[in-house]
């Protein structure tokens, strides 16, 4: 199987047991990241056939980073790699234009297949996903998406106020100043009518946008 894959997990065992799996198979990998972020720079830079995203990334989780490589990349491919069954995240890998859901539990065979599919303008789904989530995908109906409040920007800062970054934190992991980290945070605040850090998390767990 000639193809240029990016892949993204920060587990550095799993990704290399991954990796292993994919080169058995004649894939190249040409790029390896740890977090979201990393992977859509490396997606930029180096144009691979697919992406294979972790879901729950720390920067930037799989879902997000998955949207951003779409919108920016429309020809590369996006595989999300998890262990989440739930309906939730499968429907929104689809809205986010994810051609691949693969368990972890599944991985050894289920990826290659998946990649095999993807290429073929296919959808791939491992077996074992809830049924109502396969049903949804055959029917359309559950997967246009409903406007989302934030824009991108805002649920990457979500994200990383949610994994207890401080205001520090969030600046340097987006490359802006404090005062700007700050007058977002604020911003999502208002915008969701939260008046809290906890309600922040909570919001962005109900959302999928870190995951427990």
């Amino acid at each position: 199987m000639s193809l240029r894959v990016v892949l993204a997990e920060d587990h550095l065992v799993v990704r290399e047991g991954v990796k292993a799996l994919l080169e058995s198979e004649g894939v190249e990998v040409v790029g390896e990241a740890s977090d979201g972020q990393e992977a859509c720079r490396l997606a930029h830079d180096l144009r691979p056939d697919v992406a294979i995203l972790d879901l729950g990334m720390p920067t930037l989780n799989g879902l997000d980073a998955a949207r951003k490589i779409r919108r920016t990349l429309p020809d590369v491919r996006v595989i999300i790699l998890t262990m989440h069954t739930h309906e939730r995240y499968l429907l929104e890998a689809l809205r986010a234009g994810v051609t691949g859901y693969v368990l972890k539990s599944g991985a050894v065979g289920d990826l290659v297949q998946a990649l095999g599919a993807v290429m073929q303008g296919m959808v791939y789904l491992s077996p074992g996903l809830p049924r109502t989530a396969v049903e949804a995908l055959q029917s359309r109906k559950a997967i246009r998406s409903p406007k989302d409040p934030l824009s991108p920007r805002e649920r990457q800062v979500l994200q990383l106020v949610a994994e207890g970054k401080t205001t520090r934190g969030v600046a340097d992991a987006i490359g802006v100043s404090p005062k700007t980290a700050e007058t977002h945070r604020l911003n999502l605040m208002k915008k969701l009518d939260i008046h809290d850090t906890a309600g922040l998390v909570r919001y962005a767990i109900e959302r999928g946008i870190v995951q427990t």
